[in-house]
């Protein structure tokens, strides 16, 4: 059956979104709704394994092919580079199990960081006797001369590895990435970076940013599906990476003795020397259809202007909520921002931060509230003309 073509994707167009209910949606940084591309694009998929089963199963190699290459361009890297994993988790897993440890090896945390960026690397420290550094994420929004002077002091210890968001998941303080890479690899230090909060709305080059190792799964920014992300691996430090989550797919040729006929089941066959080696099973595959049809959007509209385009929202939305007595945790460096506004309720009020997140996703405007702060987090399909009308909201809820 034909289907009616679809109108192409536009900033500030929420067309392709037919079903969200939310008259304003603002939780990004939560779950993205999937558009009307990749409700299509997963039927499709899910209709040729109904009418073909295993008959469609050599389709969804290439698609994966297609899926690397789409993240590579997204991400500045080599498609060498690129595996495909379930999650930001996963991702952060592989790495800390897969790396060539020495015992004492001394690994740099940021304090305020989501934990899945957390308890891979505390794992690690238990399973290989590794150190654990620590410094305030904040201190980095809220006093750099401070923050950097703390950081060279730190990696003069030696330091292993840095392990840090791109983004800050409460306050949504965009680190400044480029540089704390270049003073760890002047100390010798290799960078990991959790982008799941910026990744698909926040310009990133992992060649130009220095980034060593990279994860993000694909429900937020990226506007994908849960159970679906991307690991990246800079090419050449892959080959000193020990296979521990290895699985059967993870090998080279891993599907010759399926198709080849007999005499071609070998366990001996070397294991990759990439990054996609994590994908050691079966793939998630809907949800791998859904992520190259949703960084196929990313993709056209460019993520400079996906950026440029939440921002200017976002700075109208501040400037009534500041005027509204509530605290913003935005940067008030531009290069400091991302796509999150993180507030803080009016001192004195009768409202928490749940309490107004609730209160405005009853009207219609779906917000997070991660560990007390109010977070608004518009993508390319919110309008600016919203914020009128979202500001509107808040003072209803306020005054009740």
């Amino acid at each position: 059956m034909n289907e009616a073509p679809l109108a192409a994707p536009s900033l500030g167009d929420r067309s392709l979104f037919p079903s969200l209910t939310a008259r304003a949606y603002l939780a990004h940084a939560a779950i993205s709704p999937p558009s009307l591309l990749v409700e299509r694009a997963v039927t499709q998929a899910f209709g040729a394994y109904a009418a073909r089963g295993a008959l469609a199963f050599g389709a969804t190699v290439e698609q994966r092919g297609r899926l690397r290459a789409s993240l590579a361009a997204l991400l500045g890297a080599d498609v060498a580079g690129v595996g495909l994993v379930p999650n930001t988790s996963a991702g952060v897993t592989d790495v800390a199990l897969c790396l060539p440890w020495r015992e004492g090896d001394r690994v740099l945390l940021f304090e305020g960081e989501f934990p899945a960026n957390v308890t891979a690397w505390q794992r690690a420290a238990e399973l290989f006797a590794l150190e654990l550094l620590w410094l305030p994420a904040d201190l980095f929004r809220t006093d750099p001369t401070r923050a950097f002077e703390a950081l060279a002091h730190t990696l003069s210890k030696g330091v292993r590895l840095v392990a840090l968001s791109q983004v800050q998941f409460q306050t949504g303080f965009r680190m400044p990435l480029r540089e704390i890479a270049a003073r760890a690899h002047a100390q010798g230090a290799e960078v990991f970076v959790d982008a799941i909060q910026g990744l698909g709305a926040v310009p990133l080059d992992v060649a130009l940013d220095g980034v060593d190792y990279l994860t993000s799964g694909s429900h937020k920014w990226l506007m994908g599906t849960e159970g679906c992300g991307v690991l990246y691996v800079r090419p050449e430090l892959a080959p000193a990476l020990r296979p521990h989550v290895a699985g059967w797919l993870s090998h080279e040729d891993a599907f010759r003795f399926l198709v080849e006929g007999p005499g071609h089941l070998r366990y001996d066959r070397p294991v990759r020397k990439r990054a996609d080696l994590v994908e050691g099973g079966t793939p998630n595959t809907l949800g791998c259809y859904a992520l190259e049809a949703s960084v196929g959007v990313l993709l056209s509209l460019g993520v400079d202007r996906i950026y440029a385009h939440a921002n200017g929202y976002l700075d109208a939305l501040e400037a009534g909520l500041v005027a509204r007595g509530f605290e913003s945790l935005r940067a008030k460096r531009p290069e400091g921002r991302s796509c999150i506004l993180g507030v803080r309720p009016p001192a004195g009020g009768r409202h928490s931060a749940p309490t107004l997140q609730r209160a405005l996703g009853e009207r219609g405007v779906v917000t997070s509230v991660p560990d007390g702060v109010l977070r608004f987090a518009p993508h390319w399909p919110n309008d600016p003309r919203e914020v009128p009308d979202v500001l509107s909201v808040v003072d209803a809820v306020l005054a009740t």
